[in-house]
């Protein structure tokens, strides 16, 4: 049974700024996006996806499952960025119906322009205002939390 009931207010003192924070932040990191290098943040995920493969390619399954967008979108921002000139698209030896994706060297150099904007917003939204000990602690809680929401049963309902 789902527990219903409503959220104490230390629940509440952690669950509404964390809903301003998912809000706020992504829109923020868009803007700096597009205005510092023209891609969007979907994007650059993208890109820094395919620049840590370890063979340099991704299938756009795995892709999409690393950028955490359905098949159709990734395939849509695959799209755009072969247009671009930064990935290129190609079938699976393997597999005729799968396509692979590989970041081209003007893919490396916009991560590269994008990458030191990225890392002043990254530090100055967020790092700058945690201590070294906050950091430490954070970090376990936020990825026990992410690996719950990209759990197979996550829509199940949970024991209350």
């Amino acid at each position: 049974m789902v527990d219903t009931s409503p959220l104490t207010s230390e629940e509440q003192a952690v669950w509404r700024p964390l809903t301003r924070i998912i809000t706020v932040l992504p829109r923020a990191l868009e803007d700096q996006f597009v205005n510092d290098t023209g891609v969007s943040m979907t994007d650059y995920t993208v890109l820094v996806s395919l620049s840590e493969a370890p063979d340099g390619w991704l299938r756009l399954t795995d892709l999409a499952k690393a950028a955490a967008l359905s098949l159709s979108r990734i395939s849509r921002v695959i799209d755009s960025l072969v247009k671009r000139g930064f990935v290129e698209k190609s079938r699976c030896a393997s597999d005729g119906r799968a396509a692979n994706a590989t970041l081209t060297e003007l893919g490396h150099a916009k991560l590269d322009e994008a990458y030191p904007g990225h890392l002043a917003r990254v530090r100055a939204y967020l790092f700058d205002h945690l201590t070294p000990g906050e950091v430490a602690a954070a970090g376990p809680i936020l990825a026990r939390l992410a690996a719950a929401l990209e759990s197979p049963d996550r829509n199940a309902p949970q024991p209350g």
